[in-house]
């Protein structure tokens, strides 16, 4: 069998260029080390909160891309290029099982969210060899409500820090930590300082009622069981009118508060009043029938007065927003006087009707009665 023989000519310049190249992939290092995650680690907290717990953790920054950008350690003179560094899991997750793990957590306490405004690390190469790190962490403070949460305090913290660029970045994290650890030290001492004080921060409303009165009497009559309208009180001069009499009774309240002890005590003082300047009464009317008529529009606005003031007290009040379910209650009460006193000059024809006017004389003082403003004398 005849042999074959196949001669190969080698270039020997492109060999040899062909088997260092191949020596050199095999020998390479990647000049940059690729950085890791930075992991958030937990530590016990000399503070025990007394009046709040975390709830939860919301990051809010507009760039969610990374927390820090940083330079790599590097092993050559090449130009150092900034590394996109986050936290393991993510922001939300690091810092909130960050929390966690290192404030105690008293469910029984005020649950207290923590909104991530700013978290941002970013290096400079401020010098050769040198490079300079800012820090800033930007904090928002909500108490979780039924109805919304609702914002208390902001915090904010910004640090620089410096490192030779050919030591490893592990200066990073603990700047980090630090900053929690700061913003958790201030929120604390701003609740120990507010509890009691801050209405944002009330436990519960308390609501007491008592009628106001005035002395020496002015113009104005605030209504009394014992004291009763009499033609004295009627000082406008009587106009060019069909009717006898008139007064002008309506009702409102003035309002005290102050928080104590975490609670907010509101204080009404209910105003029925009459002003003596607004009312009048054509000479040949002045009789007893008259002015009854005219007391009865009066203690009108006493019955619905006593019916605001029961159902303000039964009232279970936000403390977010203890004023709104009471002046609403008042514009009800309002229209319900409003209501009334026309339904009884319609029905009595303002007076004229004595049938009616006896009938409204009896319904009016069973509620007086009924309401503690007059004593039963049956």
């Amino acid at each position: 069998m005849p042999a074959f023989f196949y001669k190969t000519k080698i270039n020997s310049a492109k060999f040899i260029g062909t088997v260092f190249t191949l020596l050199f992939l095999v020998s390479y290092k990647p000049i940059f080390q690729k950085l890791d995650p930075i992991v958030l680690q937990p530590q016990a907290l000399t503070i025990i909160p007394k009046e709040f717990f975390i709830a939860k953790v919301v990051d809010e920054r507009t760039d969610k891309s990374a927390v820090a950008w940083l330079y790599p350690i590097s092993n050559s003179k090449q130009k150092l290029v900034l590394q996109a560094v986050d936290f393991k899991g993510g922001a939300q997750l690091a810092i909130q099982d960050f929390i966690f793990e290192s404030l105690p957590r008293d469910k029984k306490l005020r649950p207290i969210v923590v909104r991530i405004k700013e978290c941002k690390v970013t290096e400079t190469a401020v010098a050769p060899g040198r490079v300079e790190g800012k820090v800033a962490v930007a904090l928002a403070f909500d108490l979780m409500n039924d109805v919304g949460n609702i914002h208390l305090t902001d915090y904010r913290l910004d640090t620089k820090y410096a490192r030779p660029d050919n030591q490893p970045v592990n200066i990073v994290e603990p700047a980090l930590r630090e900053s929690f650890v700061s913003g958790l030290k201030f929120f604390n001492t701003w609740m120990n300082s507010q509890a009691n004080d801050n209405p944002k921060l009330a436990k519960a409303v308390k609501v007491s009622i008592q009628d106001y009165h005035e002395k020496p009497e002015g113009d104005t009559i605030y209504y009394a069981a014992n004291r009763p309208l009499n033609w004295n009180d009627f000082q406008e001069k009587a106009p060019n009118s069909k009717y006898a009499a008139t007064v002008f009774p309506s009702l409102g309240f003035d309002e005290k508060r102050e928080i104590v002890n975490g609670v907010i005590k509101i204080q009404l003082s209910m105003k029925i009043y009459v002003p003596k300047s607004a009312c009048w009464v054509k000479d040949q009317d002045r009789t007893d029938y008259t002015l009854n008529h005219e007391q009865r529009h009066f203690d009108i606005v006493a019955i619905v007065g006593k019916r605001f003031e029961q159902k303000v007290k039964a009232m279970k009040l936000p403390v977010t927003n203890c004023d709104g379910p009471i002046n609403v209650q008042y514009y009800e009460s309002f229209r319900e006087m409003n209501h009334l006193q026309d339904q009884y000059d319609a029905e009595t024809h303002h007076g004229i009707n004595t049938a009616e006017q006896e009938r409204w004389n009896k319904r009016i003082d069973d509620d007086l009665v009924a309401l503690g403003v007059k004593k039963n004398n049956s």
